[in-house]
């Protein structure tokens, strides 16, 4: 019996237990055939023939699909009327399409994972995956078609597997490729979104939108399911490679395919590389921290522009803990904040020493 362990994941040893039983009923499933017999029961429109995933890399989070329900019919409320379920310093992930802006709580993400929304006429998967901390909007098209996304109830390296109820592909929510099924080597264009403060968006767009929750009187908005996880030694169900000199559960923010350490970015409060200019600014609360998500440690947060035709436009980017960033991009630097001649770091490639005001990483 594949165990679910609400993720309250502050020992080490509670991802290696759930490892240990995993494996086991996967052994004895595998004994079928090449895919699980259970994979294959629950997912008949599914051809597991094509995957550029290795099986082995892909593991149940114990739930099926779409246990953690996505939103298929958001509903909003004005900016200034959300003070009545989110807090000044609230995360959220927002949008700004053809004119409209739009804000997600992560506080409603946590419970659903997927919000399928169409925003100025464009069809969006508004998606975060709690165990990496990653959040990423795409255009919800697969061949040329809107399609809409659900959880599969799958993990790969820790990250949310998503599946697509037009052809039932798999879809690795960090990088938005397809990698089970009809749609393999397919990739989803990813939109430029933020993770800031809601006190932020409010200040950026007073006549903005708010997600809802969908359901308010469950009460279990405003709760994190994942107490402490942030904090945590180790994520859950991953074994991959660390970047060796990082913890793995720094945050880390990625841009054209190299990062930076939350940090670095804090203790500089402006960084710039090349034609990015990549700000830290304090005031947003980890959903990750403590019980209720609006009491949760001071993190900051962080816009990235690039210089455009008019002026300083939001460059695409990522914000996750590090050691998703180096399992999916083992060889892209990490910038880390070293104290000058920090001979004494053990930093090792990919990560890359950075010079700050600071010599905490």
């Amino acid at each position: 019996m594949t165990v679910w362990l609400h993720a309250r994941l502050v020992d080490p040893i509670v991802p290696l237990l759930c490892l240990i039983l995993y494996c086991g009923t996967a052994t004895a499933a595998r004994a079928s055939g090449d895919v699980p017999a259970q994979w294959l029961g629950a997912w008949p429109h599914t051809d597991f023939s094509r995957r550029l995933t290795p099986q082995m890399d892909m593991v149940s989070g114990g739930r099926p699909r779409d246990a953690i329900p996505p939103i298929d019919a958001p509903t909003f409320v004005a900016a200034g009327d959300a003070g009545s379920f989110l807090r000044a310093k609230d995360s959220v992930v927002s949008v700004a399409i053809g004119g409209e802006r739009r804000a997600y709580p992560l506080s409603v993400l946590l419970w659903h994972q997927v919000v399928n929304d169409t925003v100025a006429g464009a069809a969006i998967a508004v998606t975060y995956c709690p165990l990496t901390d990653a959040a990423q909007v795409f255009e919800r098209r697969v061949n040329g078609r809107d399609v809409s996304f659900g959880t599969s109830g799958m993990l790969g390296r820790s990250n949310t597997i998503l599946w697509d109820r037009a052809g039932e592909s798999w879809w690795q929510q960090y990088t938005g490729e397809a990698i089970v099924g009809a749609a393999v080597g397919q990739r989803l264009v990813a939109v430029a979104a933020r993770v800031e403060a809601f006190g932020q968006f409010l200040v950026q767009a007073p006549a903005g939108q708010v997600l809802a929750p969908p359901n308010p009187s469950l009460g279990q908005y405003g709760v994190n399911p994942f107490t402490g996880y942030d904090q945590a030694q180790w994520p859950f169900l991953y074994r991959g490679t660390f970047p060796k000199g990082l913890a793995p559960m720094m945050r880390v923010v990625a841009v054209d395919g190299e990062a930076w350490s939350w940090s670095l970015l804090r203790a500089r409060g402006r960084t710039e590389a090349g034609d990015l200019v990549i700000k830290w600014e304090a005031g947003r609360a980890s959903a990750l921290d403590k019980a209720a998500v609006s009491e949760g440690r001071d993190i900051g947060s962080i816009v990235v522009q690039r210089r455009g035709l008019q002026g300083w436009e939001d460059a695409r980017h990522m914000v996750s803990f590090a050691f998703a960033f180096h399992a999916f991009h083992p060889t892209a630097p990490i910038h880390v904040n070293c104290a000058a001649g920090a001979s004494g770091w053990d930093v090792e490639p990919p990560l890359a020493c950075t010079p700050g005001p600071s010599g905490t990483r």
